[in-house]
């Protein structure tokens, strides 16, 4: 997304890494390429990092792993309502595991169910929402 591609113009990410398990930042450098137009947070409470990010660096996207606080989904909130767009992961077994608050709010447009019996990535659902409800496409 940073790079942009095919016909998606390139974005500017804003990626909370708590536990530096997305970026691998080293020396202040991160060793996985996020793209030329991602700025990284490392160690700062995911939360935290996402308010830093909306109110200081300018994003079209911020973009964090494995959300779950209630603080989580108030920066969440935060983000869509300062236009910046939201990626994030979250455990569990199917949408209905997703964070309540976040589930009934319907803040977003796709989420996607990998499967964790299968080979890493295996996509097990994809949902829209349409309307008040989260339909399944895949």
């Amino acid at each position: 997304m940073s790079n942009g591609y095919k016909d998606l113009n390139p974005q500017t990410i804003g990626v909370v890494d708590e536990r530096n398990e997305i970026s691998a930042t080293y020396l202040g450098q991160a060793q996985n390429d996020l793209g030329l137009r991602t700025d990284v947070i490392v160690s700062c409470k995911k939360c935290i990092g996402m308010k830093l990010l909306i109110r200081s660096m300018g994003i079209d996207f911020v973009a964090t792993d494995e959300i779950g606080s209630k603080e989580d989904v108030e920066a969440i909130k935060e983000a869509l309502v300062s236009g910046v767009r939201v990626l994030v992961t979250s455990h569990g077994n199917d949408i209905k595991d997703l964070e309540k608050e976040l589930y009934e709010l319907k803040v977003f447009k796709n989420i996607v169910v990998l499967a964790k019996d299968k080979k890493p990535g295996f996509i097990k659902n994809i949902y829209e929402l349409k309307g008040e409800n989260y339909v399944p496409i895949y």
